[in-house]
């Protein structure tokens, strides 16, 4: 059986390990030393470096069910902005996602990860957001969604995982506003 204890301590030290070497330079050896763990004890649990990649990755994956159903076009947008800057912001997100959108050029298999576990499911509530504002008719019907979508996504994406630049208190409801007249353009 395995202990609990084990694997939360090797998924914290593979983290903290691929945020400072990138995944090219990262090695299950470090990964199990650092973690106070042999490398038995990650291969008990991962047969590879990319299968625990994927495996912790999709543990990690921010949960889009946090992103809200405000009632509201600008309310719903803000949610889901303020959702997502909160995760970018993060520390360890802020350093590893850049490698990983690297390594993923490189790697079929993370690359499918990262759009099923990370991109899929907050592409599917940014959708709804979306359809709930045609509904209401806070949005046209022929909103072209594909370019909505992507306005919602880039922007902070583009800031806080890319370039790294910090943002202003009121830059998310900027933001909201900016992408409300562009979705109504």
């Amino acid at each position: 059986m395995l202990q609990d204890s084990v694997t939360e301590a090797i998924a914290a030290a593979f983290f903290e390990e691929l945020a400072a070497v990138g995944y090219a330079r990262l090695s299950l050896e470090t990964v199990a030393k650092r973690a106070g763990a042999g490398k038995a004890a990650i291969y008990r649990r991962w047969p590879s470096k990319l299968d625990m990649t994927v495996a912790l990755i999709r543990a990690v994956a921010v949960d889009a069910s946090e992103i809200k159903d405000t009632g509201t076009l600008r309310g719903d947008v803000l949610a889901f902005l303020t959702a997502t800057a909160d995760a970018l912001r993060h520390p360890l997100p802020a350093k590893i996602i850049p490698d990983l959108l690297a390594e993923a050029v490189r790697t079929p298999e993370l690359a499918q990860v990262l759009l099923t576990a990370v991109r899929d499911p907050r592409r599917s509530k940014a959708t709804d957001l979306l359809e709930r504002a045609v509904d209401r008719g806070e949005l046209p019907a022929d909103l072209d969604r594909e370019l909505a979508l992507d306005l919602l996504a880039g922007p902070l994406y583009w800031r806080l995982a890319v370039v790294h630049t910090a943002t202003a208190p009121d830059y998310l409801d900027r933001l909201t506003d900016k992408l409300l007249a562009a979705f109504a353009a």
